[in-house]
């Protein structure tokens, strides 16, 4: 049975309970469909801040606009304006930012990093990614296919991904394969990860999905065809991520047979749409006439997370008034 956190923070998928999770994807269509309309001044009077040890374009702006957007100011620090754990323990750092700020919005290497915030400080804490997971990607990835998918299902965008299938590609030991299969077994959807033996989920990430009630959550094979067969989401990642620039070469030649091409893409059903969490490589990890499909939705994602985001700091906010 799962047993789901008491919305304190957000830092892994199934912080938020499924009805969590549906009110999150119903305010972030509101928000969207009221922007620029109506403003929610949920943060109103509040100042959150931003720690990012790892640099972002998407992450960084659409958090900053969000924030403003809904009322409150946004404070960026980067490696530069405050080190984690280095000078200062990240429990005094927790503690100390709290009684200056309403909010922590956390993009950094160690997943510990996050978690030892949430734990020492009194304030809400969002995972914007680690090197283990990226939650706010996943809503907002779900968000993206339920919004197409919902037209009939009388507009329930949770119940519309039911029953779904995705398909990652590629690494699937990486921070967006293991967070996709947490978010796929918390929304009730099927997972096939298709990459080289030596890019398989770990045993440590198996025994955490146990731990989170989901053993067993997904199925993995070496065949890319096998992985993407009645997919209704093709997705895949860059190959060469930020720390690993030294294994390029290795990395893009063991994973070139996972490569998304029109023809692999062909092998889902023939409605699917290809999503990415950019930036893409295209050549490397899919190749551009994939990402230029008429059923590539990569943009329409990279838009969703501001409206995915500001639902998340409300409803954090909103569960603890």
């Amino acid at each position: 049975m799962v047993s789901y956190f008491d919305m304190n923070h957000f830092l892994k998928e199934t912080d938020f309970s499924p009805q969590d999770a549906a009110e999150v994807f119903a305010m972030a269509r509101e928000f969207k469909a009221k922007r620029g309309r109506q403003a929610t001044p949920v943060l109103a009077g509040q100042t959150w801040a931003m720690i990012f040890s790892k640099s972002s374009t998407r992450t960084r702006v659409s958090f900053e606009v969000g924030i403003h957007e809904l009322g409150g100011n946004p404070l960026f620090l980067n490696r530069n304006d405050i080190q984690l754990g280095r000078g200062e323990s990240i429990e005094d750092t927790a503690q100390v930012l709290s009684r200056f700020v309403h909010g922590l919005i956390v993009r950094t290497f160690d997943h510990q990093d996050v978690e030892r915030l949430a734990a020492a400080g009194s304030v809400p804490v969002i995972n914007a990614l680690t090197d283990f997971l990226h939650p706010c990607q996943i809503y907002t990835d779900a968000f993206t296919a339920a919004e197409r998918w919902s037209t009939t299902k009388g507009g329930d965008l949770l119940g519309s991904l039911r029953g779904r299938k995705i398909a990652f590609l590629g690494d699937t030991a990486c921070n967006m394969a293991y967070s996709w299969v947490l978010g796929a077994n918390l929304f009730g959807m099927e997972i096939s990860l298709g990459g080289p033996e030596a890019f398989r989920p770990t045993a440590e990430f198996d025994a955490f999905l146990a731990k989170e009630g989901f053993a067993g959550g997904y199925t993995f094979t070496t065949d890319p065809v096998a992985a993407v067969k009645n997919a209704d989401i093709v997705y895949t990642d860059v190959w060469v991520s930020m720390g690993k620039e030294e294994e390029s070469k290795q990395r893009l030649r063991t994973l070139a047979p996972y490569q998304v091409t029109m023809d692999l893409f062909r092998a889902a059903r023939p409605d699917a749409y290809f999503l990415h969490c950019l930036p893409a490589h295209p050549g490397e990890e899919v190749t551009q006439e994939v990402l230029s499909s008429p059923r590539s939705v990569i943009f329409d994602q990279a838009e969703n997370r501001l409206h995915v985001q500001k639902a998340i700091m409300a409803k954090l906010v909103q569960s603890r008034t």
